[in-house]
Order: structure tokens, then C-alpha cells, then sequence
């Protein structure tokens, strides 16, 4: 064992302890006492081969996309039913991230696990439904015995397979090929570039059914409606404003009532009107600047320093786009107005508390 010293600091995880010298890592496991040693720069250059990899695994699958893509698309889009999406080991948890993605995009999927599914899970599948299976072999023994069942349920089964000579693929009515020529594991047997390829073809397929749908931004915040997402994607200016105080002075208003409504209101603003129209806008940044250049102030008028062309924005407005304009502006409060009906400030503050960014 080393012995800890100045140099050396341990950090005990569970058997492991890790250690860092001069740009070293020394895995020890403790009850084995197998040494592993690595430099910094060895493990960059493992990360950097691994995405690597992957990423021309990737770049490969365009050239796979043919008619049996196009046929599994339109099949789905034709059914009634649901999509049932199922596999066994890596290739199982692939499919549960596909279900998820079908379902967050407008195509209904139920996830079953292969292994169960020949004892008694077979039961979730309905005569309208799809079913996806995926299998870099195409071959487990789970494989081959659920998908000749599968296909002679009546089914319309779609294969996600690195080989196009298995059972499986056989059995399928549209075979999508995500093949990869090596794992970007250093033995080549982890599964790593395939379930990558795996996932990136089921994100093709969530996308292609989703613009088939026509699906839109508004489907989408249906689905989404909580974090920051959904309120990205639902809350407008409205749910804001509305909470709000509404600062006003008239334009004739001596420069004590200003300072008075500003700070009443803490908005940081206060709208200006002119026979009850929207004529302009007082920021707190506007006094200030004010103060910088005139001695005789109080003798001053709403009209001598305010901003007779404001930032406005329409109600009904998303406040992402609200956020987005104050941004753009480098401003931090946006009058809300219908034509000249002034109606409300909506505060940068207001959005980032709630977390619209």
C-alpha cells in the first residue's frame, strides 16, 4: 500500500481509494490489492477515443435510413394503438428512454421488459399496437423465442438490430439497422457505440413521427407543463403583470410624485399618461441621471425626463420572449400596453424568480 503522506490525499469510496500525485491515479482495490495506474493524460485520451467512436458510429447510421425506416414510421402513424417498445439487458434500458421520448412527443408507448414478457407480460399488448425490438445480436435466447410470437400475434414488429441475418430481423416486418463496426469499449464487448446507435435511432424515429403528427410547441407544453420547460413553454407576461402593482403618474406630475409612485410601487418604473393614454416611461435609472445633471429638479415635470418611446410588449405575450427582449434591450422592466392602453410592468425579477430564462 502507499503510504499517505503531504503529497497524497485519500478519499475513501466504499473499496476504493483514490488517490492523486503529480498528474497520476492510483486506483487501489483494498481487498485485492490490484494496482491500476493511469496518468491524467491517459485518461483524456480514453475519454477523447470513447466519443470518438461513438460519434462515427453515429455518422454511419444515415447511410442505414431506407424504406423499411420509412414503412416502420407509417406504420405507426396508421395504427390506433400504441407503440410497445421492448428489449433485454443494455438494450432494454434503450427502450425505456424511447418510450419516454415517444410519449413526451405524441406517440403513445408502453414499455415491456423481453424477459418478462414471455411469462405473462405479453398481456400488455392489444391487436392494434406496434412493437419495437431491439437487439444489437438479435439472437439472445429471450430474442428468439419472443419474436416468432410476436409476429404471429399479428403485430406489425419493427427490429432495431446491429445484425440483419438474426432471428429477430427475420421475423420483423421492417428492420432498422443501427450496426456498429466496434464497441468503443478497449475489449470491444461492453455495449457502448451500439446502444448509442440504439438510442439515436429511436430519436430518429420520435422526431420523424412527431413532425408526421404535426406536432407543436404548444403540444409539447402540454406534456411538459412542470420546470422550467413547461413555464418556458406556458407562462406569458400575463400571469405576471396581472400580480403586479400598477405605477402611473400623469405627465404633468411634479418630480416628488414620481420618485414617490416609484418607490411605492417598487417596480423600478412608472408609466407616463397622457389623458390616460401610454405617453412615456420614468425608470429609476432616469432619476438618477437626472439628479447626475440638474440642481433645480423639484421645479421638473414627468414630461422633461421621461422616455417618450418605451419598450412595450402585447398581453398574451410568452414570457420567455419578455425575458428574452429585456436581454436584448439590456433593460429590466417592459411596459405591457394594448395599442396606447397602458396595463401593467412586468419586472426581469418576476421572471428569473420564477425561473423563466
Amino acid at each position: 500500500m502507499i503510504k499517505e503522506n503531504k503529497t497524497f490525499f485519500f478519499q475513501p469510496v466504499n473499496s476504493l481509494i483514490f488517490a492523486d500525485c503529480e498528474s497520476i491515479i492510483y486506483l487501489l482495490f483494498t481487498y485485492k490489492k490490484i494496482k491500476i495506474l493511469l496518468t491524467t493524460k491517459k485518461i483524456i485520451e480514453s475519454a477523447r477515443t470513447t466519443l470518438r467512436l461513438e460519434g462515427e458510429a453515429l455518422l454511419q447510421l444515415p447511410d442505414t435510413i431506407n424504406q423499411h425506416f420509412a414503412g416502420a414510421v407509417v406504420s405507426i402513424i396508421k395504427s390506433s394503438g400504441r407503440v410497445i417498445v421492448t428489449g433485454i439487458g443494455k438494450s432494454a434500458i434503450i427502450a425505456q428512454k424511447i418510450v419516454a421520448t415517444f410519449n413526451s412527443t405524441g406517440t403513445p408507448a408502453v414499455f415491456m421488459h423481453a424477459a418478462d414478457a414471455v411469462h405473462g407480460d405479453l398481456g400488455i399488448i392489444q391487436q392494434s399496437d406496434t412493437i419495437i425490438c431491439i437487439s444489437n445480436s438479435g439472437n439472445t435466447p429471450e430474442i428468439k423465442l419472443l419474436a416468432p410470437i410476436l409476429r404471429n400475434a399479428g403485430n406489425k414488429l419493427i427490429a432495431i438490430t446491429g445484425n440483419t441475418e438474426s432471428v429477430l430481423a427475420k421475423e420483423a416486418h421492417y428492420v432498422l439497422y443501427a450496426g456498429v463496426t466496434t464497441e468503443a469499449c478497449p475489449h470491444n464487448l461492453a455495449p457502448t457505440s451500439s446502444t448509442t446507435a440504439q438510442m439515436a435511432m429511436g430519436d430518429a424515429l420520435a422526431v420523424c413521427l412527431l413532425q408526421c403528427r404535426g406536432f407543436s410547441k404548444g403540444d409539447f407544453a402540454r406534456y411538459h407543463p412542470g420546470g422550467a420547460l413547461g413555464k418556458k413553454l406556458i407562462l406569458t407576461v400575463d400571469d405576471f403583470y396581472k400580480k403586479n402593482p400598477v405605477p402611473a403618474v400623469d405627465i404633468n406630475a411634479g418630480i416628488d410624485k414620481v420618485i414617490l409612485e416609484i418607490s411605492s410601487k417598487r417596480l423600478g418604473a412608472t408609466a407616463v399618461l397622457k389623458n390616460k393614454k401610454l405617453a412615456g416611461v420614468i425608470t429609476d435609472g432616469d432619476l438618477r441621471r437626472m439628479l447626475q445633471k440638474q440642481n433645480n429638479f423639484l421645479e421638473m415635470k414627468a414630461s422633461d425626463i421621461m422616455n417618450a418611446n418605451p419598450k412595450t410588449i402585447v398581453p398574451g405575450t410568452m414570457a420567455v420572449d419578455a425575458f428574452n427582449l429585456m436581454k436584448e434591450k439590456n433593460i429590466t422592466q417592459l411596459i405591457i400596453a394594448k395599442g396606447s392602453n397602458y396595463l401593467g410592468i412586468i419586472h426581469l425579477h418576476d421572471l428569473l424568480q420564477d425561473g423563466v430564462y
